[in-house]
């Protein structure tokens, strides 16, 4: 699915569809199955042998089905309805108990405790008095089916009673009648029964296959990018996102040479994280287009333009497992325990990995929770390195380090982006100085570019924000 989707979805949504209604749908079919395959041939079977004894009182049973059905039919509309809420109120239920459970440490510090009790039980009711509904609704086809068979049977027994003296129809024509129907009643309320059942995965399965038939990630290129990339070029690239008042990126014309670094600077919200996404094709633009080796990155597969890449966010994701295998995410089968090593030496983070009770195969936690800051960081950074792409984005890489650690990285990385075709983001113009070609932005534009001094000399936005940086920087230092 494309990443404009996740953005648009809860986790917690797309987890009760993935876990509670597949499981609703599983439920459902068995029970459904089951209970129609044998009830249903049995009440088949009891009809006919009703028809056989005597065709007329049969024809009762007959006049009160379709008021039977449409009580069902309201029924099922209601519980239909109800499941769907319930679908949703549970994806917000786990949405709630991964938030408090992801973000405890906030919670603490902030005396959360008690708003996300008030969070969780909200919903928690909410389920609740959905559920109670759900159960009424049930009970209440099940009640107005069991009394429509009553009554069926009560007329029946009047319409026998009346052909009591006729001929052809004995006691013990009655007798069986009267047992065949009885039969009946336990099929027809287990069948009654499992409307509740049905309905849940009826709505469950509309919920899977709306996920189903989401488009999947545009991958029609037929073309495979060269291990060695040319030039990346943005070909007046404008972007939007959903329900925002203005652009994220204004017909961005810009070259990124190849094995260059080019640096994108700016305030948040300027468009270099939404422009450096373009690359990967985790956003595609409204207008223009994003160009490697002068052809349209469209015309790439998928794998083959992100096996190119390398990417290092402000946000680092780890995967509950070991060190060696956070680094070498993916593709451990390709790498040997001496490139890994090697990779965490280069990224400065060999020395703490040592100290680990279990060295390279200590499991870091859910996300990493088991390191600091700084170690993450560094092991985002450790990945990179090993995977050793031609193209490397570097959003913010080195935020998250102490001044030390930051040195070291910095040169491991300065050394990485030799030859390399290299976009770097980042607030700290400290980080950037060196780079071949610096891109100002502001509000989506591309204000000025160049290198660090001819900017310094031009006296324009970048003079401006690195005149700012010095002066936070001095405080700091004292």
């Amino acid at each position: 699915l494309p990443t404009s989707y996740f953005s648009s979805n809860t986790g917690g949504r797309l987890m009760s569809r993935i876990l509670n209604d597949v499981n609703q749908i599983t439920d459902a079919g068995f029970n459904v199955i089951t209970v129609i395959a044998k009830d249903g041939v049995s009440v088949v079977g009891l009809l006919g042998l009703l028809t056989y004894l005597n065709w007329r009182l049969t024809l009762i049973t007959f006049i009160i089905l379709p008021v039977v059905a449409v009580c069902i039919q309201t029924v099922s509309k209601r519980l239909r309805k109800l499941s769907a809420n319930n679908q949703i109120y549970l994806g917000q239920l786990m949405q709630v108990l991964g938030e408090s459970i992801n973000g405890e440490r906030v919670v603490k510090i902030y005396g959360g405790q008690d708003y996300e009790n008030r969070r969780f039980d909200r919903i928690a009711n909410d389920v609740r008095r959905n559920l109670l509904k759900q159960v009424s609704a049930s009970s209440a086809g099940t009640g107005i089916t069991q009394l429509m068979a009553s009554v069926a049977l009560a007329a029946i027994i009047y319409a026998a009673a009346r052909q009591a003296g006729l001929s052809g129809f004995s006691a013990g024509d009655f007798m069986s009648f009267l047992s065949s129907m009885i039969m009946m009643f336990d099929p027809i309320k287990r069948m009654t029964g499992v409307m509740q059942s049905l309905q849940r995965g009826l709505a469950a399965a509309e919920s899977v296959f709306t996920f189903l038939d989401q488009p999947e990630e545009s991958n029609e290129g037929k073309q495979i990018l060269s291990p060695n990339p040319g030039d990346i070029e943005f070909c007046d690239v404008v972007h939007r996102y959903p329900e925002a008042e203005r652009n994220s990126l204004n017909h961005i014309n810009l070259l990124v040479p190849q094995g260059k670094v080019t640096a994108l600077v700016g305030a948040s919200g300027c468009g270099k994280t939404t422009l450096a996404n373009m690359l990967p094709r985790f956003l595609n633009p409204d207008e223009g287009k994003v160009l490697i080796s002068g052809i349209n990155i469209n015309e790439y597969t998928l794998e083959s333009l992100r096996s190119r890449m390398a990417f290092v966010g402000q946000n680092v994701v780890l995967f509950n497992g070991t060190i060696a295998e956070n680094i070498a995410y993916a593709q451990a089968g390709n790498f040997s325990e001496e490139e890994i090593i090697n990779a965490a030496k280069a990224a400065n983070a060999w020395e703490f990995i040592q100290k680990m009770p279990q060295s390279l195969h200590t499991e870091v936690g859910e996300n990493g929770l088991k390191l600091s800051g700084g170690q993450r960081q560094r092991l985002a950074i450790a990945r990179a390195l090993l995977k050793n792409a031609p193209i490397l984005i570097l959003d913010e890489a080195t935020s998250a380090l102490d001044n030390e650690s930051e040195r070291l990285v910095q040169t491991a990385l300065e050394n990485l982006m030799q030859n390399r075709t290299t976009l770097v983001i980042a607030h700290r113009l400290s980080t950037i100085e060196k780079a071949d070609n610096i891109v100002v932005m502001h509000e989506g534009n591309v204000v000025e570019q160049g290198t660090h001094h001819e900017l310094i000399n031009a006296g324009g936005r970048y003079s401006d924000l690195h005149s700012l940086s010095e002066k936070s920087a001095k405080p700091a230092s004292k």
